[in-house]
């Protein structure tokens, strides 16, 4: 599946991924994610539908304040079908590439 990959603004705080616009993502498939962490471990969950929504997946982070985690989603990437949430905890930010 080919598509145009685009980066969302980063996330600093609990709530909906934007575009640069910023307007809400809609459906969309993640394909990577960056993190920038805080010197305590913390945490990113990932929900379909807001905050109430389907947790369709969690990630951790390590303690390390210069330490960023980048992770590219296998296969086609991980389907939001109504938006895409995140709950933050301990995350300086976190910027999601989908298309």
């Amino acid at each position: 599946m080919t598509t145009d990959v685009q980066a969302s603004v980063p996330l600093t705080n609990t709530g909906q991924f934007t575009n640069q616009t910023p307007i809400a993502l809609g459906r969309t498939r993640i394909k990577a994610v960056y993190i920038v962490p805080t010197g305590t471990a913390g945490s990113v969950i990932f929900r379909n539908g807001g905050s109430g929504g389907t947790t369709v997946m969690t990630l951790n982070t390590v303690a390390s304040a210069t330490q960023p985690t980048y992770l590219m989603l296998p296969g086609d990437g991980v389907l939001f079908s109504t938006n895409v949430h995140g709950t933050v905890t301990n995350v300086g930010s976190v910027t999601i590439f989908y298309g």
